[in-house]
């Protein structure tokens, strides 16, 4: 009894030993043949954004690269929250793609209720660009500098306006960190992405935000805003502009990433496809070069660094939102 037995499990375990090998080889050749029709690039904020350079940008060089369509899609809305659900639920093949910005670290500590675990829920692919946000104000506010700006703030409390991308993303938090280290009061206006927050800032509606220089260059060039600063730990090349840090508040910074993700469970030999895609997109010259204009920097790197990143961000902005009380709004 004891011999079939023993023969018996030994037998399961050479079929099932069979059936995982099979499974991997299965999987390896599906990544060999990935992909194989339409890629979604799902991008959860409004067109108008540093996000649509990016995944403009990226779409159409992947598209060259894999003879397949990547088409960009469109999820608005929660600083990308419902796009990045989306993402998080759809299936693990790696035909749907989400191009998450560092608002994506941000959501767990204000969402009391999250729908998904960014961390659990999304498989990471890479890092795709890091910017720094820069500060700008609108011209008929009277102040060149960060200092002014502050004077100014503090001589009139929640008299002055400051757009976002919307509650949770960095240039909010950017915001909300400044406002906590140099004491003033500044009142926020969230909108459902850069490109209407910009678009507020441009009427005069609102006084001041922090964004990306991609989407400030031109309009500060064209006397429409004025940067003042940029929130960088060092100053950036081809930014005539000092640091916030330097500009009497030591140690500040506040910056963006961009990076890719696929829902968890995506298998791995089609994520380390996407990898290699991915970093030979960011090589390109082409590509390279309207990313850095727009101001967006290409990072690239392994699934882990962007693990890494996500997990190392998580815990900085949980603590400036516990610490200033922020609720979304």
């Amino acid at each position: 009894m004891n011999l079939l037995t023993f023969n018996f499990e030994r037998f399961s375990m050479k079929i099932l030993t069979a059936v995982f090998t099979l499974l991997l080889l299965a999987s390896g050749a599906a990544a060999q043949d990935y992909p194989e029709k339409t890629i979604r690039l799902v991008n959860p904020f409004a067109p108008g954004g540093s996000t649509n350079v990016a995944s403009r940008a990226i779409a159409q060089k992947l598209q060259e690269l894999t003879g397949q369509p990547v088409v960009v899609d469109y999820k608005p809305g929660a600083t990308g929250l419902i796009g990045s659900e989306f993402v998080s639920k759809a299936p693990p093949d790696g035909y749907t793609l989400l191009l998450a910005s560092s608002s994506l670290a941000v959501k767990p500590s204000l969402y009391p209720s999250m729908p998904f675990d960014p961390i659990k829920d999304l498989a990471p692919i890479a890092i795709l660009v890091r910017s720094p946000n820069v500060l700008a104000v609108h011209p008929s506010l009277p102040v060149r500098s960060v200092k002014e700006l502050i004077e100014y703030a503090q001589a009139r409390p929640n008299a002055l306006n400051y757009a976002s991308s919307g509650s949770g993303g960095t240039n909010h938090l950017g915001m909300e960190l400044l406002k906590s280290e140099a004491k003033i009061k500044v009142l926020h206006v969230p909108f459902k992405g850069g490109g209407e927050a910009m678009t507020a800032l441009l009427a005069g509606h609102v006084q001041m935000m922090f964004n990306p220089a991609s989407t400030l260059a031109p309009q500060h060039a064209a006397g429409r805003l004025r940067m003042i600063a940029v929130a960088s730990a060092e100053r950036i090349k081809g930014l005539d502009l000092p640091t916030v840090a330097e500009s009497g508040q030591p140690g500040f910074v506040s910056d963006v990433w961009f990076g890719f993700f696929a829902p968890a469970g995506t298998p791995a030999p089609v994520l380390a496809r996407l990898n290699t895609l991915i970093n030979r997109v960011l090589t390109d010259i082409q590509v390279n070069d309207t990313l850095v204009k727009a101001g967006l920097y290409p990072v690239g790197g392994s699934a882990d660094d962007m693990r890494k990143l996500l997990a190392e961000e998580t815990p900085r902005w949980t603590a400036l939102v516990k610490a200033t009380g922020l609720k979304i709004e």
